[in-house]
């Protein structure tokens, strides 16, 4: 039944694939989770009448999360081959996809990190001050547990973007699911390996979404 509805699927090659797309979200998931926390406590902590108030570090961090959020993530793998074959040794493959992913990835999550920690009351951070409160206790023990339902909720938005990312990745040859909708699907005129690729992808951003939408809810005190 299969072979007879996908002719052209070859099945080992579409979990193989899927393997690789898992293995890129979830390792650059975990890396732009804590790059893009301690750069959005950093721009939140270094911002003016905070703790570590300096307009310098702040302008500077801004910066570069403003320029790397900014660039079309295409763009973005292209500029950061020698970098990506410096740090991997390669060009091709899953590994060489991950320090783009991160690097693209990092800086969006960083603005929703600086966002969420905005919204804390900031009563409750000057309490935290006036019981003499240490500034690791006050991010640790203040900060990131009052943030931590919209901390959720950014990495899931920032997860499902990522899962596009490996997609668009694929087509440069850094394997997984867009690899192989674009070589085996679009390349060689094969609809069936472009619309399976396809629903695949769909399954795990769903999963994403859901898993996501689960934990903000158990976490979430309001």
């Amino acid at each position: 039944m299969w072979t007879e509805l996908f002719p052209n699927v070859i099945w080992e090659k579409i979990w193989e694939a899927t393997i690789e797309t898992l293995y890129m979200t979830g390792v650059s998931v975990i890396a732009t989770f804590i790059l893009g926390t301690i750069l959005g406590l950093l721009l939140f902590l270094t911002s003016k009448g905070n703790i570590w108030e300096n307009r310098l570090i702040n302008a500077v961090i801004a910066s570069f999360v403003n320029i790397f959020r900014s660039i079309p993530f295409i763009i973005l793998i292209i500029l950061l081959i020698p970098f990506t074959n410096l740090m991997v040794g390669t060009i091709l493959g899953a590994n060489a996809a991950l320090p783009a992913l991160i690097i693209g990835a990092a800086p969006f999550y960083a603005r929703m990190v600086e966002i969420a920690l905005r919204e804390i009351d900031k009563g409750v951070i000057e309490a935290a001050k006036a019981m003499g409160a240490k500034t690791t206790t006050i991010i640790f023990k203040v900060l990131i547990p009052e943030s931590l339902p919209a901390l959720v909720s950014g990495i899931t938005v920032t997860a499902i973007a990522l899962v596009g990312y490996t997609a668009m990745a694929g087509v440069v040859g850094a394997g997984g699911l867009g690899n192989l909708a674009y070589l085996e699907g679009f390349q060689r005129n094969h609809n069936d390996v472009t619309f399976v690729a396809t629903v695949l992808i769909l399954i795990i951003v769903f999963v994403i979404q859901f898993v996501g939408d689960f934990v903000t809810s158990k976490i979430d005190k309001r």
